[in-house]
């Protein structure tokens, strides 16, 4: 299968759940913390150099984004948390919505969630793994600018992720990814498609 996210376009935004479209199809949400570079992700999986908005101010993302692959299938930008110079009720109302949107989204299949391979496991990225798995939602970890660390190192910090998620007693996938050099985006892009194109499961992770 050839790479079916370079024809995600942009369709609508909500910063609020009840302005979200319609509850049906598939979904796969992506989420970080603010510099975590989930934007630089999205854009690195579709093939498109600014698809996702890529801001030099962290936090910048306050919005549910959605890009449609086709009429069934969708990939969904969530705000970035934990970084932003925003009012704490902001901030607060964001977890609001976000846990929420995790926990009652019927066409959501699958939870990517960024973390900065120098900076894994925060308490955000905590909560959001706590909130997936109490929806019985998959997740996978992108261990993000894995280019920063030495190859060493970073597979050293990918052992350490998984040890502390199992003590943790929370469910969820780790891969390496690197936007910059382009590692792990034929990994991703496999996990993806496990979840909008499960009749081909042989992409399996």
């Amino acid at each position: 299968m050839s790479n079916p996210y370079r024809q995600a376009s942009y369709t609508i935004s909500a910063t609020q759940l009840s302005e979200l479209p319609e509850d049906n199809g598939i979904e796969v949400a992506f989420a970080g913390r603010s510099n975590a570079g989930k934007s630089s992700a999205i854009n690195t999986i579709t093939e498109q150099k600014s698809l996702a908005r890529i801001s030099k101010t962290p936090g910048r993302t306050q919005m549910i984004n959605f890009f449609n692959l086709d009429q069934e299938r969708s990939l969904v930008d969530l705000p970035g948390y934990g970084y932003a110079k925003v009012p704490e009720k902001m901030k607060i109302r964001w977890q609001q919505t976000l846990g929420q949107y995790l926990e009652t989204r019927q066409a959501l299949s699958g939870l990517m969630l960024m973390m900065d391979i120098r900076h894994p496991l925060k308490p955000f990225d905590i909560q959001m793994t706590t909130w997936a798995n109490q929806a019985e939602l998959p997740v996978h970890i992108l261990l993000t600018k894995s280019d920063k660390l030495k190859q060493g190192a970073a597979k050293t910090t990918l052992l350490q992720v998984k040890q502390q998620l199992k003590t943790l007693q929370l469910n969820a996938s780790v891969q390496l990814f690197s936007s910059l050099k382009h590692h792990g985006k034929a990994e991703a892009i496999a996990q993806l498609n496990h979840w909008f194109f499960p009749e081909n499961d042989n992409t399996a992770l």
